[in-house]
């Protein structure tokens, strides 16, 4: 029996650790975080694959053009629910000091790794050439961006309504 409360005392002390060295921050401030998160993305990519068109190749405004419509058809069908999800999530979090990266939930982070792993695999590989790569990463740094607009204009909305709040409680 001393050998399972030993285990079990650790592993509370482990759990005490953890939270006490959890970046945690106020819940008020997830979305912006995620904001900046995608807007670091997004721009990111748009200025890798913008900076590798202008400085290796000549610019080529019809591909460009295809490249940020295709982005924002991208965002239409696929960004904007996930974006969305991601929102929802964050406004639905219990703790009122949530960890800094619980803005993305588990599944999130490992699709963004696969994601991240295949672009320098790409890169690095020389299979598809760069002009083309660079294409890619304008059409997929536009819906990165567009989502991080929407999670401002969310951020926004909420510091509007706490502070309608906050002014209807001092009254």
């Amino acid at each position: 029996m001393y050998f399972y409360q030993s285990i079990f005392n650790s592993m509370c002390t482990v759990s005490t650790l953890f939270q006490r060295c959890k970046p945690g921050i106020p819940k008020k401030y997830l979305l912006p975080v995620a904001a900046l998160f995608w807007t670091f993305a997004g721009g990111m990519l748009l200025v890798r694959g913008f900076s590798i068109l202008k400085f290796n190749f000549r610019l080529r405004l019809p591909e460009e053009t295809a490249s940020i419509l295709a982005g924002i058809i991208f965002y239409r069908f696929m960004f904007s629910k996930i974006s969305l999800k991601h929102i929802n999530r964050i406004q639905r979090i219990q703790p009122e000091r949530p960890c800094i990266f619980s803005f993305f939930n588990a599944r999130s982070y490992i699709l963004m790794t696969i994601m991240i792993t295949a672009g320098i695999t790409l890169r690095l590989s020389g299979i598809v050439p760069v002009e083309y790569l660079a294409l890619f990463y304008i059409a997929m740094g536009t819906p990165l961006l567009i989502s991080a607009l929407r999670f401002y204009s969310y951020t926004f909305r909420d510091m509007r309504k706490q502070g309608a709040q906050s002014t209807s409680a001092s009254q």
